[in-house]
Formats: structure tokens, C-alpha cells, sequence
């Protein structure tokens, strides 16, 4: 098949759409729904991320797409009781793609309702089952279990989106696109990342642990398909923060580390404790937390509202409670996907717990940066990339 009609493009206004490929046949078969223009983008997007972590760590992948950005993206390592709780898989039992696939819509559940999903190998039961529990629009793998494929066909009243893709296909060297009736052309981005990436250490301190290095090659290959510019906070095998699309790169920083910070306050005994009234949705519950960990609990204390949320009014999470625990956040990776123009970066990162840095470099301020990074005892490193993508 060399096309695909779409239900519409980026808007439902705008009318026909479609896919084609001009040589061969599209790489993609649809097994179940009917894709729009945002979803294909999300999910070839998001194949291409999974893909590029399976074949760098040797572990099942999954990220979780909205608007042609990761929201979360990991690996498939085992899961804290605590994350289990967090994620809401503590009655599950997992595979090792299920966990990825956990770790990657956990992130970040605000950003990740109603998302893609991309899986880097055949999307098992226990993988679909956790689908089956979230709003999401689709998912791409390259193969699917039946019993997987029979779960996910019966979402969304049979109308979730199910997606099949060659794992073997290579895109051709020469991509193009069309803005405003003008074609653009540009080679296809085949850059490898591995550990050659973190061979130049800059600091002072140059001890980097293999999880630190595993950590730090997923938040490089997680940037190459995030919207520029685009900052990633990484720990423990997954995303926990990810800052696109902003024209400032103390922006992207600030933005990933505020997602890094509220990930980690949802582990406090604080947010653990709470007691939500019976029957409470499971997207009414993330964003419960999101207001009680924000500085918006205040208002919903004196508006009286916290009755049809919470069992039992909890106590105001403070300031200095939360700057405490936050604390206690330690060994996260930061990448960037271009060079850290200030030592505002290096600021804002170590507050949220970072340790290891990987970044392109070559700024004229680099020595700075450096300074910045050595007063933390950061490992940083210049890996002469950048990732931009658009």
C-alpha cells in the first residue's frame, strides 16, 4: 500500500489528508481505527524513539506522545512498590515492556492523557491491559499477541487505534516537507547515539556509573525527537522531566525540572497518605495531586471544594515541606539538546537533584557553564551534538 487516507489533518477543518510514500510501500498497517495527521506524526515519531533506546540499551522501550513530543519515555526495568502505587500498577503483573510502557505514561500523567503510544517490541497482554485503563488514541509496535490485540480492538467502543510497523524499514536519506507551499529538503537524521557521546568529560569530576551512562544516552536519544528547544531530566531508566518547545533554554530547564520535582513529590508520604472519596476517576485523581502538590490547595482549602476530592481534608503541603523532600531527589541526568548558554541551567538543574550532565557545548560562555557544574561537583559532558528537531 504506498497511501493511507486520514480522518483530517491537523485540524478538522483541513481537508483531504493523507500519507504516501513515493518508492516502495508505507511501513505501516493499521489493524484497528482510523489514524489522524497528529497521530501518525506522534507514532512514527515515537517508533523511531523506542526503536533507537531498544538498540542502545538493549531493553524494551516505550514513550508516551502528545503534539509530536515525548511526554515520558523509559526502559523496561523493574518497578519500586512505591512506583507501582504511583503508577497505579500495584495490582498488575508486569512484564518487562509493561514496565517500560508504566515508566513512560507515569511521568508525566497530566501531560500523557490522551496520548500515543509507541512500543519498541510485540505489545504483550500485560502491556495491553494498562493501556486498556488509560485515555490514550493509539498505539504503534511492530507486532502485537493476539490476546493483546483482542484487548485493545475493544477500546474506545472499537475505535482505538492500533498500529502495526515494519521494524526493518529504512526510511530514505532525503526527507521532505511542504510549509506554506514551499518544499523543504534535508538528509534523514541517522546519527547514532551511544557511549561515544560521553567520552569528553569536562569537569573536574569524571565518574560516571553505568546507570549514570544509561542514563544519560536516554535522555540524548528522547531529545532527538522532542520539539526544540528541549531539555530532559532522566532517572532510573525513564524520564522524568522533559522542557520542550521553548524559545529560551532556561525555560525548557525550568519547565523539565518542575516535572522532575512534581514526579518525585508524588512519592512524599504526604501525597502517598492521601484518602480520594470512592469512585473518583483515575484523571480526576492525577490532577487532585497536581493542584494539592501546586500552590493552587490553598484555594481549593478555601473554596470549600476538597470534599469531593479527598475522604478527609489533608494537611497543606508548605513550602519548606516540599523543598525538604525534593531534596532527597539525587543521581538524576540531565541532556540537552543544544549547548547551555548560562550557568542558570547548572542552577536550576542541581536543584532538582542532577548529578550528570550531557550536553553539546560550544558556547562562548563554556568555561562558565563548567565553573557552574564543578561548583556542584556535576559531571558534565561535551558531546559536540546537537539535536534539534522540528
Amino acid at each position: 500500500m504506498k497511501e493511507l487516507e486520514l480522518k483530517y489533518g491537523c485540524n478538522p477543518n483541513q481537508k483531504p489528508a493523507k500519507v504516501f510514500v513515493e518508492n516502495g510501500d508505507l511501513p505501516i498497517t493499521v489493524l484497528n481505527g482510523r489514524p489522524g495527521y497528529i497521530n501518525l506524526l506522534d507514532a512514527l515519531n515515537g517508533w523511531q524513539l523506542v526503536k533507537e533506546l531498544k538498540e542502545a540499551t538493549g531493553l524494551p522501550a516505550a514513550t508516551s506522545f502528545k503534539h509530536v513530543s515525548p511526554a515520558g519515555a523509559a526502559v523496561g526495568l523493574p518497578l519500586s512498590d512505591t512506583l507501582k502505587k504511583i503508577y497505579f500498577t500495584d495490582d498488575v503483573e508486569l512484564t518487562p515492556l509493561a514496565s517500560a510502557y508504566a515508566r513512560a505514561r507515569g511521568a508525566d500523567r497530566m501531560s500523557s492523557f490522551g496520548d500515543f503510544i509507541s512500543l519498541s517490541d510485540e505489545c504483550d497482554k500485560a502491556t495491553a491491559l494498562l493501556i486498556k485503563k488509560e485515555v490514550s488514541d493509539g498505539v504503534i509496535a511492530p507486532s502485537y499477541s493476539s490476546e493483546a490485540l483482542e484487548i485493545l480492538k475493544a477500546k474506545k467502543s472499537g475505535n482505538y487505534c492500533v498500529i502495526q510497523i515494519d521494524p526493518n524499514y529504512v526510511p530514505e536519506e532525503l526527507e521532505r516537507k511542504q510549509v506554506f507551499g514551499v518544499t523543504f529538503e534535508q538528509g534523514h537524521n541517522f546519527l547514532k547515539i551511544d557511549e561515544n557521546a560521553l567520552s569528553n568529560i569536562v569537569t573536574k569530576n569524571k565518574e560516571l556509573s553505568e546507570d549514570d551512562r544509561r542514563n544519560l544516552i536516554i535522555s540524548l536519544i528522547t531529545l532527538k525527537y522532542t520539539q526544540s528547544n528541549s531539555v530532559c531530566f532522566v532517572k532510573d531508566g525513564q524520564a522524568i522531566g522533559i522542557g520542550a518547545g521553548q524559545q529560551s533554554r532556561v525555560h525548557c530547564t525550568r519547565l523539565a525540572g518542575q516535572k522532575a520535582d512534581n514526579w518525585w513529590l508524588r512519592q512524599s508520604p504526604k501525597v502517598l497518605n492521601l484518602k480520594f472519596v470512592d469512585g473518583i476517576k483515575r484523571a480526576d485523581r492525577d490532577n487532585a495531586i497536581d493542584v494539592y502538590i501546586g500552590e493552587e490547595y490553598m484555594d481549593v482549602l478555601a473554596e470549600g471544594k476538597w470534599q469531593k476530592i479527598f475522604k478527609e481534608k489533608p494537611s497543606v503541603f508548605t513550602r519548606e515541606e516540599k523543598a525538604e523532600w525534593i531534596a532527597k531527589n539525587t543521581n538524576v541526568a540531565l541532556g540537552s539538546d543544544a549547548f547551555f548558554p548560562f550557568g542558570d541551567n547548572i542552577d536550576r538543574a542541581y536543584k532538582s537533584g542532577v548529578t550528570v550532565i550531557a550536553q553539546p557545548g560550544g558556547s562562548v560562555r563554556d568555561d562558565l557553564v563548567i565553573q557552574s557544574a564543578d561548583s556542584y561537583n556535576m559531571v558534565m559532558c561535551f558531546n559536540g551534538i546537537r539535536l534539534f528537531h522540528h
